[in-house]
């Protein structure tokens, strides 16, 4: 209680000092719920930077690095998760925010009464309307579109649902372009690691059939890192500690929670996911196939048929990857040598499926800056 109230009155304290802020330095504001953001936030950053733009950041976690040490040109705010939070998105005034989290005025996060332009950055690759509620970008005045696919989609609601037109700028995909940056990312023939990074959820391949893959793979000789989703952390603490106990005595299996995902993607040969995000992510940063085991999709729109496209987490499964069946678990170390022995040809596949569905490929920071730079003068000139 005494905990709670602590953080209460701590971040109402940030809250004054954001509103302390001159009105007309309330410029472009990014909202971040957590650590795990920044990467795709970074590259627009950079690119303000380098056009003298500063930058406000809120965040909802004390722990938030940009928060704890802000960068040239940020001022960092913490507000918490809970009524201090809610009551900032209610009160804004500001020209433009820039969040990742989907749901704009479904939920208790309202959009302001003082005309702020709220812009959606994708922290995904994944396509809108399976993964994702009903109506989770419908609020949204622009959304950054990592590719073609979003912008046939979010029409596309618009038109079934007779929706004012948003603003959908061809932005790309700023956690991939720093990927690229890594040195790390470079293809490397000695990666012979199999990676394991399923989705989260009772349907994820991590609470379907983990150890069954886990153990095929070790036996077969395999060097095996798993690396769960954050949110399986939180959702299945007694799966993990299972699983840490069960190969504790097995020096060829390591168990990765690390935020940064970097050097751990790079020593991989070979992804093994379900229906995650970072399945696409792996292939277009490091140029190796995916193999997918075929568990239940992940589905948060029970009516995302009614949109009449495929989504494409689903539809590029075999540009980048091969899918295995659950029951065949047993015939996915051989499945994985021939990737590996086909590497050269999985490369030149997944760079054109890169080239098919990544906008402006190392360049969307520059493309979003300006963007929100012009967003933000307008907001200025109508407010005379």
């Amino acid at each position: 209680m005494i905990g709670a109230l602590f953080d209460f009155l701590k971040a109402r304290k940030e809250l004054k000092r954001f509103r302390s802020i001159p009105r007309p330095e309330r410029q472009i504001v990014f909202y971040s719920e957590g650590p795990g953001y920044w990467s795709h936030f970074e590259p627009i950053y950079s690119a303000l930077q380098k056009a003298g733009q500063r930058v406000l950041y809120v965040t909802s976690r004390h722990d938030d690095p940009v928060y704890q040490d802000p960068p040239p040109g940020i001022q960092a705010f913490n507000l918490g998760s809970g009524v201090v939070c809610t009551l900032f998105f209610a009160t804004l005034d500001v020209d433009v925010l820039v969040m990742t989290m989907p749901d704009l005025n479904t939920f208790h996060i309202k959009r302001s009464p003082y005309g702020v332009h709220y812009a959606y950055l994708h922290h995904s690759i994944v396509s809108t309307h399976m993964v994702y509620r009903p109506g989770a970008f419908d609020h949204f005045d622009s959304v950054f579109c990592v590719g073609p696919h979003h912008v046939r989609e979010i029409r596309k609601r618009e038109e079934q649902e007779q929706l004012p037109p948003k603003i959908l700028l061809e932005h790309g995909y700023g956690r991939l372009d720093g990927m690229l940056r890594d040195d790390d990312a470079r293809p490397s023939h000695e990666a012979r690691s199999i990676l394991v990074a399923p989705s989260w959820g009772e349907n994820s391949l991590l609470n379907l059939c983990a150890t069954e893959l886990i153990d095929n793979l070790l036996d077969a000789g395999h060097h095996v890192i798993l690396r769960p989703h954050p949110r399986s952390r939180q959702l299945s603490p007694k799966l993990l500690e299972g699983i840490q106990r069960r190969y504790k005595q097995r020096s060829a299996f390591a168990l990765d929670e690390d935020m940064d995902a970097h050097a751990t993607l790079a020593s991989a040969g070979v992804m093994i996911s379900d229906w995650s995000g970072a399945a696409l992510e792996f292939a277009f940063a490091y140029r190796r196939p995916v193999l997918f085991i075929d568990v239940p999709r992940k589905v948060r729109n029970p009516d995302y048929e009614k949109l009449g496209i495929e989504p494409l987490e689903a539809s590029i499964r075999n540009e980048i990857g091969l899918v295995l069946a659950p029951a065949r678990l047993c015939d996915a170390s051989d499945v994985i040598k021939e990737m590996l022995a086909n590497a050269g040809s999985w490369e030149e596949r997944i760079l054109a499926a890169r080239r098919r569905h990544i906008f402006n490929l190392g360049n969307s920071g520059t493309v979003a800056a300006s963007f929100l730079m012009q967003q933000s003068s307008r907001h200025r000139e109508r407010s005379r």
